[in-house]
This record gives C-alpha cells, sequence and structure tokens, in this order.
C-alpha cells in the first residue's frame, strides 16, 4: 500500500535514453566543429559528425518508441495529455523565434542594404563606385530572382492543400472513421514529398549561389530550414500513419497524431510568411530568371 499511486501523474523509471542523447548531441557539435576545420581534423570531423548524426536519430527511434509504449500502456493520463500539449505548443513557439530570427536578417539585409565594408574606401577602388551602388540595392543590380509566381506559388497551393488534408484526417480520428484517418494521412504525406521534391529542383535551377551575397544567403537559410522542417514534418506525419495501421489512436487519445497535425500547420503558415516576404516583395522589381 505504501507503494501504491495515488496521482493521475506519470513516474518516469531511470532511462538511459537523455544520458545517450546529451551524448549524441555533443558528437554531433564537435563533429560539425571539426569538419569546419578540415586543415586540422583532416577526414575524420566529417566521420565523427556522422557518428553524431546516427546516434541521434537512434535517440529519437528509442526515445519516442517508448513513449509509445507508454501512450499505449495508459500512462499518459488526461492530466499527462495536458502537460504534453503545454510542452509541444513551447516547442511551437521556439521554432516561431527561430524563424523570427531569418526573417530579422532579411529585413535587415533588405531595408538597410550595405555594401561590402572595407577600411579607406578600398570597396570602391577595387569594383568601382557603381559597384557600390549595385551592391547597396536590394536585390542587387543586376541579380536574377526567382519568379514567386511560378514554383514558389505553386508550392504555396501544395503546402496550403496539405492544410485541408491533415485537418480531413484529425476531423476522421475524432468522429472514428479510420479510413478517412489513413487516407487524409496518406495525402498529405504525398503532398509534403511533392512540395520537397519541387523545392530541390528549385534550387537546383536557381540562378544565384549560397554564398557571396547577403541576399543569397539570407533566401536559402529561411527557404532552406522551412524544406528541412517540412522533412522532418512529413516523417512526423509517416509515423502517424503507421501507427494509424496498428490502431493506436482513438477519438479520445490521440495527442501523437495532434501534435503532428500542429507542427504541419505551422509550417504552412511559415511558408505563407517566405511566400510573401522572401519570394514576392523581397523579389520585387529584380529582374525574373
Amino acid at each position: 500500500m505504501a507503494g501504491a499511486k495515488n496521482h493521475d501523474y506519470h513516474i518516469l523509471p531511470p532511462d538511459i535514453w537523455p544520458f545517450f542523447g546529451a551524448f549524441s548531441a555533443l558528437t554531433l557539435a564537435m563533429g560539425s566543429i571539426m569538419w569546419l576545420h578540415p586543415d586540422f581534423f583532416g577526414a575524420f570531423g566529417t566521420l565523427v559528425f556522422y557518428i553524431g548524426v546516427a546516434a541521434l536519430a537512434l535517440t529519437f527511434f528509442g526515445w519516442w518508441r517508448k513513449v509509445i509504449i507508454e501512450a499505449e500502456s495508459g500512462d499518459h493520463t488526461p492530466v499527462v495529455q495536458l502537460h504534453l500539449r503545454y510542452g509541444m505548443i513551447l516547442f511551437i513557439a521556439s521554432e516561431v523565434m527561430f524563424f523570427v530570427g531569418w526573417f530579422w536578417a532579411w529585413f535587415d539585409f533588405s531595408l538597410f542594404p550595405q555594401p561590402i565594408e572595407f577600411a579607406d574606401g578600398i570597396a570602391t577602388n577595387m569594383i568601382g563606385q557603381e559597384g557600390v551602388e549595385a551592391l547597396v540595392q536590394w536585390p542587387p543590380k543586376g541579380l536574377e530572382v526567382l519568379n514567386a509566381f511560378e514554383l514558389p506559388l505553386l508550392n504555396t497551393l501544395i503546402l496550403l492543400c496539405s492544410g485541408t488534408t491533415v485537418t480531413w484526417a484529425h476531423h476522421s480520428l475524432i468522429h472514428g472513421n479510420r479510413k478517412g484517418l489513413i487516407t487524409g494521412l496518406w495525402l498529405t504525406i504525398i503532398l509534403g514529398a511533392v512540395f520537397t521534391a519541387i523545392q530541390a529542383y528549385e534550387y537546383s535551377i536557381a540562378p544565384f549561389p549560397f554564398s557571396g551575397l547577403n541576399y543569397s544567403s539570407s533566401f536559402y537559410m529561411a527557404t532552406g530550414f522551412h524544406g528541412f522542417h517540412v522533412l522532418v514534418g512529413t516523417i512526423f506525419l509517416i509515423v502517424c500513419l503507421a501507427r494509424a495501421y496498428k490502431g493506436h489512436f482513438t477519438p479520445k487519445q490521440h495527442f501523437g497524431f495532434e501534435a503532428a497535425a500542429w507542427y504541419w500547420h505551422f509550417v504552412d503558415v511559415v511558408w505563407l510568411f517566405l511566400f510573401i516576404v522572401v519570394y514576392v516583395w523581397g523579389g520585387w522589381g529584380a529582374p525574373v530568371h
């Protein structure tokens, strides 16, 4: 009786995954630093980096597998589910601030463009006055931009459609329609994969390099990190699809799917801002590739 559970909270037993995850993150960080200094570490840094990636992926698999087992064992009581929702909300809030940083950089570069700064007017001597004036324009004078109303607009429509299909899946789950849940998830995953493929093709035909210009660097970082989030969200939904086939979700207990749907809607909203700010407003008046 002394050890009887008389509360709705889930007390986690000691586990190896937090320690293993911390060690994996440390390995990944060290590998990244070593990879950036090939003159000193050679190819060893690349090896350490990929070991860290593999270890982190194993951490995700093992840790989240235990979370799923706990949910299926009845450990996720209403109180626990409430706190899981709070945690997901805070995570998405942190992701919002992450993208705020990229938007901040974009607005700073676009509203206050500056040439490459050298002492004593060396920039003017090196590239001429016309070159300096070109660099302080946004986008830089002579730079061709991607047409916002071709592939970017198509990708916008694809993501908006995926938002409706994941909502359909959620609605079907709440009403006990397992077929609608699975169909909606399949459609959302396919649309997410198509979005990623189109963005990869867009990068392959982009008329500007990754580095060398504030415009190109901020463009690739903002849209590239969003593409990474789409890839993560697609994997999230694939896991939910596998769980749906196994019958893990019920109308009253399906936070795993709900968290994936929240994340996917967040990805949708961020893309709308990227489309308007980066593609439409950011390339306004520049020659189109």
